[in-house]
Parts: C-alpha cells; sequence; structure tokens
C-alpha cells in the first residue's frame, strides 16, 4: 500500500497530489510535506544547478594540464 503522507507535484497539470496518483512520468517526489511538492520546481531547478555546476568543475579539473 502506497504511504499517502508522500507527496507529489503533477507536472502535467501543476498541481499537488497526496501519493502517487498520476503516471510516473508526469510527477515530481516523493516529497515529505506539501509545501516542499508544490516548491519541486525550485528544488529540480536548483539541485540542477548544483550539479552541473559540480560537473563543470570536474571537467575543468580533468582538462587541467597541471593534473596529468
Amino acid at each position: 500500500m502506497a504511504d499517502t503522507q508522500e507527496w507529489y507535484y503533477n507536472t502535467v497539470t501543476g498541481e499537488v497530489e497526496q501519493g502517487p496518483q498520476s503516471p510516473m512520468q508526469n510527477r515530481l517526489g516523493p516529497y515529505k510535506t506539501r509545501e516542499d511538492a508544490q516548491k519541486a520546481l525550485e528544488i529540480a531547478k536548483k539541485r540542477n544547478k548544483k550539479w552541473d555546476d559540480q560537473d563543470r568543475a570536474w571537467n575543468s579539473w580533468n582538462n587541467d594540464d597541471s593534473h596529468k
């Protein structure tokens, strides 16, 4: 049985759902609170920026001749 205390953000409708109601490809989550699910796109944007920054730093380090 699904945990109905989890919250999801539906990327198609823009609505927050309690428990996994929509198809997996249409939702972000789970989140512990409704408020976090409401901020899902903002959270995803921040995570993606962090990962992109880490990738750039990694790739920069790998291309730096001083490390070879």
